[in-house]
């Protein structure tokens, strides 16, 4: 069985540390566990990881955010993966920092990134996993708060709920969304 799994972000140095590359930290953090290295390919930084006889396509998309449907369609198709075997992490303002929900379908919560996802693919039915980034900014800064550096406080509790993220993005692909969410949202 086959998965995708695509951690959303914008390219570029300048956004590599900002709470709306969540996504890619994600998957960066679950690839650099197994020893994996992405690749530079089409629509994305793409690698594979062999978990007990599943294969997770893990994506980076290189489209910037608003545009992430067109590299999840791509692979997708390219690996003949179905939607329902696709989980997209994303950074979510509504939870509160390092919360992480796993949902089976939804609207985009005004995500950009969600919203091309669900427009090329002509659905919501598809999972996702929010990473609480939280809300803490004034009105009309909401831009420049998804586009900032995580505080050093913050900063310092990343690595374990990378670590969490990444135990739930298993469990998808091994027991299931309903396993996993029964096992990792009340926490």
């Amino acid at each position: 069985m086959k998965y995708l799994i695509a951690g959303l972000g914008n390219i570029g140095d300048e956004y590599a540390a900002t709470r709306h590359n969540i996504g890619f930290r994600v998957l960066d953090a679950l690839a650099e566990a197994s020893n994996l290295v992405f690749e530079d390919r089409r629509y994305g930084f793409v690698t594979q990881l062999r978990l007990k006889g599943r294969t997770l396509v893990l994506l980076k998309p290189s489209t910037f955010m608003n545009l992430s449907g067109n590299a999840v369609r791509y692979w997708i198709q390219k690996e003949n993966i179905p939607v329902e075997n696709l989980l997209v992490v994303v950074d979510d303002l509504s939870l509160p920092f390092g919360t992480l929900r796993l949902k089976p379908r939804g609207s985009d919560g005004g995500h950009n990134g969600l919203k091309h996802i669900q427009q090329i693919l002509g659905s919501d039915a598809y999972a996702r996993l929010r990473f609480g980034i939280g809300s803490d900014f004034p009105r009309g800064g909401q831009i420049d708060y998804v586009l900032g550096a995580f505080p050093s406080e913050e900063e310092k509790l990343l690595p374990e709920k990378l670590e969490r993220a990444g135990e739930i993005v298993k469990e998808f692909c091994l027991a299931g969304i309903d396993t996993a969410m029964n096992r990792f949202n009340n926490k």
